[in-house]
């Protein structure tokens, strides 16, 4: 087996995600307290782990759905045209949303999702990343609750990829390549 041609520098420890990941379901639960179900988009593939230990943490009822977009691929820059890879299983119209991204870089995965699900016309509709790289943005487009904002880095860990590698990793890290 050949090794990676990169190191993995840890940037946010697992201890730090959960932390944040708490203070981000207090103001969640105050935001959608008066609704009888929450819909949570998490958009794959990078936001399941973020995803299922948000809806472990809110204390309101919720439906789980899944969207899937990319303008990534494999590669390391985004291609900037958004496919729908898998569009969600169920209604929006009326209910209640909340929108989970994994990290948002240039923006236009997450402006093309939120004009798609508002032209859907939930009954409120609120977005959450992970991570943000607001040095990166090309789209205007931003997420109401936010993780982390981190410098122009690439990283893994926390459901989070590169080339389908280093998902499992329980923090985040910054990629450094080696030569």
């Amino acid at each position: 087996m050949t090794q990676p041609d990169y190191v993995i520098d840890q940037m946010i420890s697992a201890k730090s995600i959960a932390a944040r990941i708490e203070d981000l379901c207090d103001e969640i639960r105050r935001e959608f307290a008066d609704t009888d179900k929450l819909v949570v988009v998490g958009l794959l593939r990078g936001s399941f782990v973020f995803i299922a230990d948000l809806v472990r943490e809110l204390d309101l009822p919720v439906e789980v759905d899944f969207l899937e977009a990319s303008s990534y691929g494999n590669a390391m820059e985004s291609s900037r045209e958004v496919r729908i890879l898998k569009d969600l299983r169920g209604e929006i119209q009326g209910r209640d949303v909340l929108v989970v991204e994994d990290i948002v870089d240039t923006g236009h995965t997450l402006h093309h999702v939120k004009h798609l699900l508002e032209s859907r016309e939930p009954r409120k509709m609120k977005m959450i990343a992970l991570l943000d790289k607001p040095s990166r943005r090309e789209a205007d487009v931003k997420a109401d609750w936010t993780g982390f904002e981190i410098p122009d880095e690439f990283v893994v860990g926390y459901g989070i990829d590169y080339a389908q590698r280093n998902r499992n990793l329980p923090f985040i890290g910054k990629v450094r390549f080696t030569e």
